[in-house]
């Protein structure tokens, strides 16, 4: 088997993709800037093969050259990242720390690494959200459309990739997922957020009425598509991953209210819009199921009912933590 190096491995995503590599039978090397939180954060904990995986707390801001090194030791056939600054609606607040870790950081990475003749594939993790608000389902081709400074950074990065591999046979490989979600996933997001005060009976806050329309991915169905890319996709392909299944927000938080037994009109209040926020994703991912064999394998229901079950065993845990987005420049 191969060694795969995962950049942002502490990432809900990335921490899944780590469990499933080493499942596959891979060697892993990961790197995040934040240090390895709680187990109940990362399934690869407890995965038979965890010694097969190595962690050092770095930040590609501050430590391209460890990062770097690193990588010319160990020769990983193999990146993966999950790396960057997240969020969509903070990402107003201060636009150039997301352009100088998502864009000018990863530059600098990849201008490195284009010179490695060990590298196999750099898998992209990027998002839908590049497109903008679009009506009908987007095909792999759709015109790139950002409206926010995440989006921005996230389609200027990934049209630099484009660049490099057409120029330098640089062989990135392209991924869009829909909305993942899953046990271990951070509290904010939606569906732990709904599900985690629907047992602490708080109040919530459904931006816009919840009427965006979005698919929600399972996290290990995230990590299959990725090992999926990484073995079959093409260089400078592009790959969407989606359930063929659209929800508005509000009809999913309507399911978790249900799974909980919870009047919806009493959990819920709706709360004024986040600024630029895209109304609908529906990503067209045909050709990842018919040119990679990919399939989708865990359905809304019973994601929310394995999410929910997480909380569940660790409520007590969770009461303790902060339940909103905390950023860090």
């Amino acid at each position: 088997m191969s060694t795969v190096f995962v950049l942002g491995a502490n990432s809900f995503a990335g921490s899944v993709f780590v469990d499933a590599a080493l499942t596959a039978g891979h060697d892993v090397l990961g790197i995040n800037r934040s240090p390895e939180g709680l187990p109940m954060f990362l399934p690869y904990r407890s995965n038979s093969r965890a010694s097969n995986y190595q962690f050092r707390q770095l930040d590609i801001n501050h430590h391209l050259d460890e990062i770097c090194g690193w990588m010319d030791d160990a020769r990983p056939e193999y990146v993966v990242d999950f790396a960057g600054q997240g969020m969509v609606a903070e990402s107003w607040s201060a636009p150039e720390q997301w352009y100088t870790t998502n864009i000018v950081s990863k530059v600098r990475l990849h201008e490195r690494l284009r010179r490695q003749a060990w590298l196999k594939k750099y898998v992209r993790v990027s998002t839908p959200e590049v497109y903008g608000s679009t009506a009908g389902m987007i095909p792999e081709s759709q015109i790139y459309r950002p409206s926010t400074p995440y989006a921005v950074s996230h389609a200027a990065i990934d049209m630099s990739l484009a660049a490099f591999h057409a120029n330098y046979g640089f062989p990135v490989v392209f991924t869009r997922f829909a909305n993942f979600f899953g046990p271990g996933q951070q509290l904010y997001r939606i569906v732990p957020r709904t599900l985690i005060y629907g047992r602490m009976g708080k109040t919530l806050q459904l931006h816009g009425g919840g009427t965006s329309v979005r698919a929600f991915i399972h996290g290990r169905d995230v990590a299959s598509g990725l090992l999926a890319a990484m073995d079959r996709g093409d260089p400078g392909g592009v790959y969407h991953f989606s359930t063929n299944r659209f929800l508005t927000i509000r009809e999913a938080v309507e399911i978790m209210c249900r799974r909980m037994g919870l009047d919806f009109d009493a959990a819920v209040r709706v709360a004024p819009d986040r600024p630029g926020k895209d109304q609908a994703y529906l990503m067209n991912s045909t050709h990842a199921r018919e040119s990679l064999g990919w399939i989708d394998t865990v359905d809304f229901e019973t994601g929310v009912d394995e999410t929910l079950a997480w909380v569940d065993q660790n409520l007590a845990i969770i009461r303790t933590l902060g339940l909103d987005y905390a950023h860090k420049p």
